[in-house]
C-alpha cells in the first residue's frame, strides 16, 4: 500500500528536488566520447574561465557546450537571482542517447552500418 496521499508523496518529492541551477541538452549529435573530452576541460572551473577554454577549443561539442552553459547562466541569474560572477561548475556529463542507423554501401552487395551517435548533456552550477 502506499505510505500516504497522493498530495502528501508529491510533496515529500518536491522537498527533496535539486534547487541548483543547471541546463540539459537532449540528442545532441555528438557522441559522449567526444563530448566527455570537452566536459572534462571545464569541470570545476568558473564560469568565465570555462566559457574562455570553450571559445578557444577547435572541438565541435565545445560549441554546443558553450551555448548550453551560457544557457545554465542564464538560469541561475533569472531563476535563481544568482550573480554570474561567483558561479562555477560543479557537475558535467554526458550520457547515451539513442543512435541512429545508417547503412553505408559497399563493394559486391555488401552494406556497412554506419552509427551516428547522439548524447545528453548536462551542465549543474553553483555558487562559491
Amino acid at each position: 500500500m502506499a505510505k500516504g496521499h497522493r498530495s502528501q508523496i508529491k510533496r515529500e518529492r518536491n522537498a527533496n528536488k535539486d534547487t541548483r541551477p543547471s541546463a540539459k541538452l537532449s540528442y545532441a549529435r555528438v557522441s559522449v566520447q567526444k563530448a566527455c573530452f570537452v566536459l572534462d576541460a571545464i569541470r570545476g572551473k568558473d564560469v568565465k574561465t570555462a566559457l574562455a577554454i570553450l571559445a578557444y577549443n577547435p572541438r565541435y561539442a565545445s560549441t554546443v557546450i558553450e551555448k548550453l552553459l551560457k544557457s545554465a547562466i542564464a538560469n541561475a541569474e533569472n531563476n535563481n537571482g544568482m550573480n554570474p560572477d561567483n558561479l562555477f561548475i560543479e557537475e558535467c556529463y554526458a550520457d547515451k542517447g539513442p543512435t541512429m542507423k545508417r547503412i553505408r554501401p559497399r563493394a559486391q552487395g555488401r552494406a556497412y552500418r554506419i552509427e551516428k551517435r547522439t548524447s545528453h548533456i548536462t551542465i549543474v552550477l553553483n555558487e562559491r
